[in-house]
């Protein structure tokens, strides 16, 4: 089976045909409810749809999944397709082995296996494809038995928490100003440095560590949501993330006036010059565009011309792609509306942000000196500064809850606390309601990150384990002495 892809855009370019115009078909696409990504699969010999999983794809769209997810949905269906295929069977007509061998291939065999997590998302979709089957009737039963407590020959069998890694103080701005901002580890300018927009990959670390927020709603944030807009007064920021969001749910950000700064250093310094370079292609591309020319910033939407029809938007709840080609006029012409922009003009997509910050980790290992602070094993990622704000957070909201008082009175004077009080002011369910977990039960994997394990074993086990009196000199001479007296 082939493999394709929904992309409602790319009609009027490719699409000729007598037979229906570009834009029947894509009224029918939104008729139907078929959003752009939704995956179709195609039989290799005929290139016809495969009715049951194309049902499938359509049963992803009208779930309203966002684009990259159903995009690897389909990805995942496509994996499973091509392995079986190479055991004389495909995805409707495979029994348990076949399964039980596509998982081992995967966490074993293939030249790069995925881990415990990556197999826990791929089998959650297969258990997902097979139950649609079973439930439309194109097929009798699932093809891998349930056994206790509901699990099956698909799940993974490592149950694994949250991979929480964060960074100390000197480790992020080492990141920070050695890895994106040129200098040097004593703090000195690298005149050798020929990074692309430091500022911007400055401002992004600052945003993502002073907010908590992901990378696609940091990455994706728009100018007068920042507050980076005339006839604003500047300074900290709040606005709502929504579609950007995971799961697209609502919460309140707040940035602090430091990290608005450092995009505001961006915007006067570096912005300019790339808004310049790329306003003629955007002037070009302006039919393919959402070209704004209101923003009201006190209601938070803008209003613009999209595919030749008048829009008008909440910001909160424009996705990525809608940002992606926001536009306005700008001093050079067409610039973006994201605060972040590119080479070509527009907003930076994932690919752009992961090799910032693999560039980034080659320097920093490059210049590594007696002076570096310890850097991790395994390379950094985006995620690991929201995993910062919130220990740092989580452990200076408990410090102030427990004030002077020794920690056993703090927390038998928390736990006295009336329930409202509780809620409004617990030092975990706060940081949970920043970082817009789903449940506190997230959140509570931190906690295990805000001790400091080595001083309490310490202090628990002082004078249990060794001699103070006896050096390891000393301990294998008496260990040499005693084997010379046995053997005499």
């Amino acid at each position: 089976m082939d493999l394709a892809f929904v992309q409602s855009g790319l009609l009027e370019r490719f699409l000729d045909s007598d037979v229906i115009s570009a834009a029947e078909v894509d009224a029918m696409l939104k008729r139907r409810g078929v959003l752009d990504g939704t995956p179709v699969l195609l039989d290799e010999e005929t290139m016809m749809p495969v009715p049951t999983l194309c049902e499938y794809g359509r049963y992803l769209s009208t779930a309203l999944l966002d684009e990259t997810t159903l995009k690897d949905y389909g990805r995942v269906i496509g994996r499973l397709n091509n392995y079986l295929v190479k055991l004389e069977s495909d995805v409707l007509s495979a029994v348990e082995t076949d399964l039980v061998s596509y998982r081992s291939h995967r966490t074993q065999w293939q030249e790069k296996p995925i881990g415990g997590s990556a197999w826990g998302k791929e089998s959650f979709v297969l258990d997902d494809l097979y139950g649609f089957l079973v439930d439309r009737g194109f097929l009798s039963h699932r093809p891998a038995r349930v056994a206790a407590r509901g699990r099956n020959a698909l799940a993974p069998r490592v149950r694994s928490s949250m991979d929480i890694r964060h960074l100390t103080f000197d480790q992020y701005r080492y990141l920070r100003d050695v890895g994106f901002g040129g200098q040097l580890p004593d703090a000195q300018v690298d005149l050798h440095f020929r990074g692309w927009s430091p500022l911007r990959n400055r401002a992004g670390s600052d945003m993502a560590l002073g907010s908590g927020m992901r990378w696609r709603e940091w990455s994706t944030v728009l100018l007068p949501e920042i507050g980076l807009w005339p006839g604003m007064p500047g300074g900290a920021a709040e606005f709502t993330v929504q579609a950007c969001a995971k799961y697209g749910k609502a919460r309140p950000i707040y940035v602090p006036e430091d990290a608005v700064g450092s995009a505001d250093l961006f915007c006067l310094l570096e912005r300019p010059d790339i808004v310049r370079r790329a306003a003629r292609t955007l002037e070009r591309k302006a039919r393919d565009l959402f070209v704004v020319g209101k923003v009201d910033v006190a209601g938070g939407r803008v209003r613009g011309v999209q595919d030749g029809v008048v829009r008008e938007y909440q910001m909160s709840a424009m996705p990525a792609k809608l940002r992606r080609i926001a536009v306005h006029e700008g001093e050079f012409g067409l610039e973006a509306l994201s605060l972040f922009v590119c080479r070509g003009g527009l907003m930076p997509g994932a690919d752009a942000w992961k090799g910032y910050r693999h560039r980034a980790w080659v320097r920093m290992n490059a210049l590594a000196d007696e002076t570096t602070p310890l850097l991790p094993v395994r390379r950094w990622r985006w995620h690991d500064l929201r995993h910062t704000y919130a220990l740092r957070l989580l452990t200076y909201l408990e410090n102030v809850m427990d004030g002077e008082e020794p920690n056993l009175q703090a927390r038998r004077r928390r736990h006295r606390s009336y329930l409202t009080g509780h809620i409004r002011h617990n030092p975990l369910l706060i940081v949970s309601r920043r970082l817009g977990h789903a449940s506190p039960e997230t959140t509570y994997q931190y906690l295990q990150y805000t001790d400091d394990l080595i001083n309490e074993f310490e202090s628990a086990f002082a004078c249990w384990v060794g001699d103070d009196e006896a050096t390891y000199a000393e301990i294998a001479t008496h260990a040499l002495s005693a084997a010379d007296e046995g053997r005499r």
